[in-house]
């Protein structure tokens, strides 16, 4: 979750807790009634009695036998056979024991994960790879988050023709939003908030409007940098100027407004994306999650199963948990997961120390500049009374010690621009914001309401040994505006979750890396660019970093394949877009993780950072369909009522029959290992783990040969055969990969590529290995 999105969470706290005790107050006026929760039940559809001639009439019966007083908020038929209800914990446990249920999970709440980027994709210099048809402009991205400022000039929908024949959506209306805000970019609007309101009480429409409309920011940001229109001349106070435009700019944009002040809630993004399914959606986007659960528990992907099944690619965020291992949401195989990267551009502002010395950080203020001179400069830690002073939070600073100062704050727990808020309001002059351990040395810019700039770890380290060694410490912040052409970039950012996949580790998670730091989108009226109270600037686009940011990437360049390639499954495009990534720059020298500084591993980049022109052409794809899912399900010794809950039908996994993890056609190579005994079948004293792999062709006929890169030989991979030849479109071939690795156990994780090559495409795939 971004910092941002933290800040905008702990400011509403008190709102919210008020609300809750006010139920459980009401709860409480009747002898000790037990407190209600929302649940999301999963029927045995083929289980229904033959009395019932409508599974809702079935659902609402079962529903009655435990409680008289309950009532269904959401009824699902697409992405779960059931519905969602308030029950008690009792009551629940009553309902699960009927004939016909499979489960009654209880409701988990999601936080949101909260211009260049075409240029840097290499999509401004290669228009005619992607040639602006109707085929194009028929693909509809379906965005789940915080919905929708429909006056944005992202979503201008001149030059588009009608909405595509296949739309089956709607453009609800609600407060402060008419139907009539949709048009033929914005073809569907909807808004769901049932469940949140059941739990946190009724919306406050003062504060929030009940309706699609977006009072965030991060929907219209996220739809935007997916699929909005092309703007000349955007910009956030003249930085990042220049052309804005989403990945899939001619793709329609339909919006799930699920997310609201106090969070996201499970059975309100099922009832989503059980409409998107209706809709005829043919991309999902979700910068969202929740904590790591089992993929029957999660609801999210429990909805991409059904989406999956229905030919539509599910973008999900990874996650902003980085740079810790084991941080991943998402991790369902049948999503799309996203991480994410920097750019090529930055905002540079330097801080003048009065020893002579400058440093770089970066900013994005805008105001009036700060006095022509030196100014008394002051470590926030020395200029408060409470033990956390140097964080700057709230009523900590005293004002007589920081008036006309300026202020160094340590990056943490509260949001970074509320820091420097909070400098302000205490009168100091400006602001340097300084990263700790736990960000290192990456640099997030922000539109402070204070002359401030953010600096990393060392370079604070640095800066507060000045302020505790001059007796008279003074700075100054220069702004230098908007810089391109920064290297090495990309970097993988410090926030973007890594792996290992804690849930499946056979199973390379995230995907893919793409473009989520300082990224300029399309912006709500309703709040500033910080999103404080306190900040009364109104912005067309801005600037913000996140997962939430790369996920839409991935998702609008999903739109586009879908668009050049209607026929391809997700499995394909996903492919498409992991074998063709890169995971060097042009000059061979290998991704960089700004965390350690060191080259970045497939834990941290998946297959690579995303190239959506060579995705194009990938010549090769390994594809999934929903049979080698199930597979995958057994394999993970899932038990029919959990298959069940996933896939909305009866699977029994064959006894008779060996099922691996292994097998299922994944683009990556995840291997783990074990060192107290073999994990395969192979000779005493080393682990022998054997993968199947199958390779669809997409392209011309050729004939592909094999190349292994590891730089360990303690671990040997040999792949069989060693040369593919494809005669014709779509024709499949099989190919296996052994991994040897000696028994005794390992304290350094290998990692290395398979690529398949016809002399002109290079299909793809990491190798990470580790043990355990």
């Amino acid at each position: 979750m971004s910092e941002k999105t933290q800040m905008i969470k702990m400011s509403t706290y008190p709102v919210l807790v008020a609300a809750v005790v006010v139920l459980l107050c009401l709860c409480d006026m009747s002898v000790a009634m037990e407190e209600k929760k929302t649940y999301i039940i999963h029927m045995a559809k083929s289980q229904m009695p033959a009395t019932f001639d409508d599974h809702t009439h079935w659902y609402d019966s079962s529903l009655k036998s435990v409680s008289e007083s309950a009532e269904m908020l959401y009824v699902y038929k697409n992405v779960v056979h059931g519905f969602s209800a308030r029950l008690t914990a009792q009551e629940a446990e009553s309902l699960e024991s009927q004939p016909g249920i499979l489960s009654v999970l209880p409701e988990l709440k999601y936080q949101l994960h909260t211009t260049r980027t075409p240029s840097f994709l290499g999509l401004d210099k290669n228009a005619d790879f992607f040639p602006e048809s109707d085929a194009m402009s028929d693909v509809i991205v379906g965005v789940l988050d915080t919905g929708v400022w429909p006056e944005s000039k992202s979503f201008d929908d001149s030059g588009l023709g009608p909405v595509p024949a296949s739309w089956k959506g709607q453009c609800e209306s609600g407060t402060n939003f008419s139907s009539a805000k949709c048009n033929r970019k914005l073809i569907g609007a909807r808004y769901f908030s049932r469940g949140y309101e059941t739990t946190l009480g009724p919306i406050d429409e003062s504060k929030e409007s009940k309706s699609p409309r977006d009072d965030d920011g991060h929907g219209t940001h996220t739809a935007s940098t997916a699929a909005g229109s092309v703007v000349q001349g955007a910009s956030l106070f003249g930085y990042a100027s220049g052309t804005a435009r989403g990945m899939a700019n001619r793709a329609r944009v339909a919006v799930y407004k699920v997310c609201w002040v106090g969070g996201c809630f499970s059975s309100d993004i099922l009832a989503a994306m059980d409409k998107a399914i209706d809709d005829n959606v043919d991309v999902l986007s979700l910068s969202l999650g929740g904590g790591t659960t089992d993929y029957y528990r999660d609801s999210v992907a429990i909805g991409a199963f059904a989406a999956m099944e229905k030919g539509i690619l599910v973008s999900c965020s990874a996650g902003n948990a980085g740079p810790s291992q084991f941080s991943l949401s998402n991790l369902a195989p049948w999503i799309t997961t996203v991480g994410a990267g920097t750019l090529d551009r930055d905002f540079p502002a330097f801080v003048s120390l009065g020893n002579g010395k400058n440093f770089s950080g970066v900013s994005l203020y805008n105001g009036d500049s700060l006095p022509n001179k030196m100014l008394p400069f002051v470590y926030a830690g020395n200029a408060s009374n409470v033990t956390n002073g140097n964080l700057c939070m709230t009523g900590t600073l005293i004002p007589e010690k920081v008036k006309g100062k300026i202020v160094l704050c340590d990056r943490g727990i509260n949001a970074r621009v509320q820091k420097g808020s909070v400098v302000k309001a205490a009168g100091g002059a400006g602001m340097v914001l300084a990263n700790t351990a736990a960000n290192g040395e990456e640099l997030v810019a922000d539109a402070h309401l204070l002359p401030a700039t953010a600096v990393g770890q060392t370079t604070g380290d640095t800066i507060k040994n000045y302020l505790t060694s001059d007796p008279n410490p003074t700075a100054t912040i220069l702004f230098e505006g908007t810089k391109v052409g920064i290297e090495p970039s990309p970097v993988v950012a410090a926030f973007s979750s890594r792996g290992p996949n804690s849930m499946t580790p056979e199973i390379l998670k995230p995907d893919i890396i793409a473009p989520g730091v300082n990224i300029l989108a399309g912006w709500t009226g309703a709040v500033g660019p910080t999103g404080l109270a306190e900040d009364n600037r109104r912005v067309e686009f801005n600037i913000i970093s996140g997962t939430s940011m790369s996920c839409p990437h991935v998702s609008g360049l999903a739109a586009l394949l879908k668009g050049a390639h209607p026929e391809w499954s997700p499995a394909a495009i996903r492919s498409a877009l992991m074998t063709t990534a890169y995971t060097a720059y042009k000059n061979g020298k290998a991704l960089q993780d700004v965390a350690t500084g060191k080259p970045s591993t497939p834990f941290d980049h998946g297959a690579g950072h995303v190239d959506p022109v060579s995705a194009l052409n990938p010549g090769l794809v390994y594809d999934i369909n929903a049979d080698d899912y199930l597979n995958f399900l057994c394999a993970i010794k899932y038990t029919p009522s959990q298959i069940n809950s996933i896939a909305r039908r009866n699977f029994t996994c064959d006894s008779s029959k060996k099922y691996s993890v292994t097998d299922l056609n994944y683009p990556s190579f995840a291997v783990s290992f074990t060192a107290e005994s073999p994990a395969g079948t192979g000779s005493a004293g080393s682990n022998t783990i054997k993968y199947s792999r199958t390779l669809t062709n997409v392209g011309p006929a050729g004939t592909y040969k094999v190349t292994v890169s590891s730089p360990s030989s303690s671990v040997k991979i040999m792949v069989e055969p060693e040369t593919l030849s494809f005669t014709q479109m779509n024709e499949k071939k099989l190919y296996t990969v052994t991994f040897t690795a000696p028994s005794m156990s390992s304290t350094t994780d290998v990692f290395g590529r398979i690529e398949w090559s016809d002399g002109k495409h290079v299909v793809s795939s990491p190798v990470a290995i580790s043990w355990t």
